[in-house]
């Protein structure tokens, strides 16, 4: 089909919908795409007249792919949140969208506010609102949230409690349906009703308003209203989109592993010439932001596959900035010191994500706590070269070979626990930014807040007097504010959802 590519034939790809994985010479992946047909979406990036016709970023991918893997999934929905958990994973050279902080709109509900209103959000802070979604297709989304907001009378102002200044110039009730509960046009009861009837909605239960809107549509095309009954139509379709047949449990889609198991490893122990085979195989990884959040990973891989339980994540605790050699020999120093501390086994190989430097660093490590020896081994990312200690020459082993794809194996799989770990705690640093939403506190307050009571957990559990008494600049009336603003939103969920 393709005289660069002629090993491509359509009919091994199945038409369903999945992601595909394109990966370089060196086994790099290089992009990660969705499709609602594999076969039909991967087979545009193998015609020749693609190719000629291609701006210069796609024919250079289209010119790098050396090889090709696909996940088929159930829903098209499942292939867009797969596809960006795979993006997060290896942040891929030719993906430019879905970056590490792009995430999928969430609807977000606040019981603690007087008259709840209906919010978009990509983060779920731990304030005890309610959350609905992921939702994968943002403009549907958009106009069905309005839709909802208008059809059951939903305030739309910004403020948390409306005062007699927003009241005043607030045309909501005249251009929004808005059912004005601020000025009492309903009680605080209706208005929960309200709420509750939205919530029912946004929790999948969309029958009574799908046929809401497919009477008014009937009745707006009796009436000739062609216009207005198509717009609801639109609204039809874009409800259906995002809960119809919708899989809820969309987290748990599973990427299949691409070790090869017990034929690697020995293919591996015969490369490298090992004395044992390598049945038991652990990796090292860092991952950091210039020398913040620093956290390490170990993975461990028995016969060829992850083995889990065995896997240990740390938090860099001695070192300065951006320095990953030195990080790299903190993490292995603790792990091995509790190793033999406990008297348990060494792998029958240790491998470290990186070249001479953390592999140097690794065995330093090893030397200085009277480690016995075993093997110990570098792997250089560009190339997919393998270090040895003495060695000055690396060694390079067949791109296609079991053992190199087990390597590879193993050191994604540190680096995807590296990653996960260090986003964690960046997400923790996040929902900390719950105290951005206490009108008062600014960079300054916050810093001095979290700087004593270390976060916004600690800080719930102390009295107003106490944060007053610890926190320079910040009186007993305004600490009792804070205190007031937490209370209200609990982190355990424990604020009634109306």
């Amino acid at each position: 089909m393709s005289k660069l590519h002629p090993e491509f034939r359509p009919s091994d790809i199945p038409d369903k919908p999945g992601c595909y994985i394109y990966r370089d010479r060196f086994g790099t992946v290089i992009y990660v795409g969705k499709a609602a047909n594999l076969r039909r979406r991967m087979s545009q990036y193998f015609q020749d007249s693609r190719i000629r016709t291609a701006d210069p970023k796609l024919r250079s991918l289209i010119h790098s792919i050396a090889t090709w893997e696909t996940i088929t999934v159930r829903t098209e929905d499942e292939a867009l949140i797969l596809e960006s958990r795979l993006i997060k994973e290896y942040a891929p050279h030719y993906n430019v969208l879905m970056r590490d902080d792009k995430r999928y709109l969430m609807l977000k509900i606040d019981p603690a506010e007087t008259f709840p209103r209906l919010k978009f959000a990509r983060l779920k802070k731990d304030d005890s609102c309610l959350y609905f979604g992921p939702f994968p297709k943002g403009g549907a989304l958009h106009l069905t949230a309005d839709f909802l907001v208008r059809h059951f009378g939903i305030r739309v102002c910004r403020c948390a409690e409306p005062g007699p200044e927003d009241r005043a110039h607030c045309l909501a009730g005249t251009v929004r349906d808005c059912c004005r509960p601020c000025v009492g046009e309903v009680t605080k009861e209706e208005y929960d009703e309200r709420v509750k009837k939205l919530i029912d909605v946004l929790n999948g239960h969309i029958g009574e308003v799908a046929a809401i809107l497919k009477q008014r549509m009937t009745e707006a095309a009796a009436k000739q209203q062609f216009e207005k009954a198509a717009n609801l139509r639109d609204v039809a379709d874009n409800l259906d989109c995002l809960y119809a047949g919708r899989r809820r449990n969309l987290a748990n889609v599973q990427i299949p592993s691409l070790v090869a198991g017990e034929g690697a490893v020995k293919e591996l122990g015969e490369e490298l010439c090992l004395p044992v085979l390598p049945e038991n195989i652990e990796c090292f990884d860092i991952s950091n932001i210039s020398g913040t959040l620093a956290v390490a990973s170990m993975v461990h891989f028995t016969g060829g596959r992850p083995d889990k339980k065995k896997y240990r994540r740390f938090r860099i605790r001695t070192v300065e900035g951006p320095n990953d050699f030195a990080m790299m020999k903190e993490a292995v120093t603790r792990h091995f010191t509790r190793l033999m501390e406990e008297s348990r086994p060494l792998p029958d190989l240790l491998m470290v994500d990186g070249g001479k430097g953390q592999l140097s660093s690794a065995l330093d490590a090893l030397v200085a706590i009277h480690c016995p020896p075993f093997p110990i081994i570098g792997l250089a990312k560009k190339h997919e070269e393998v270090f040895i200690p003495g060695e000055s020459e690396s060694i390079r082993l067949p791109l296609d070979s079991a053992a190199v794809k087990l390597l590879q194996a193993v050191r994604d799989e540190a680096h995807r626990f590296a990653i996960t770990y260090h986003r964690e705690l960046r997400l923790k640093t996040i929902r900390d930014s719950l105290l951005d939403e206490i009108e008062g506190i600014g960079e300054a307050r916050k810093a001095a807040l979290l700087r004593e009571f270390g976060s916004v957990r600690a800080l719930r559990n102390a009295t107003a007097e106490e944060i007053a008494s610890r926190v320079s600049g910040i009186g007993v009336e305004f600490a009792r504010t804070i205190r007031d603003y937490l209370d209200k939103h609990a982190s355990d969920g424990s604020v009634d959802p109306l």
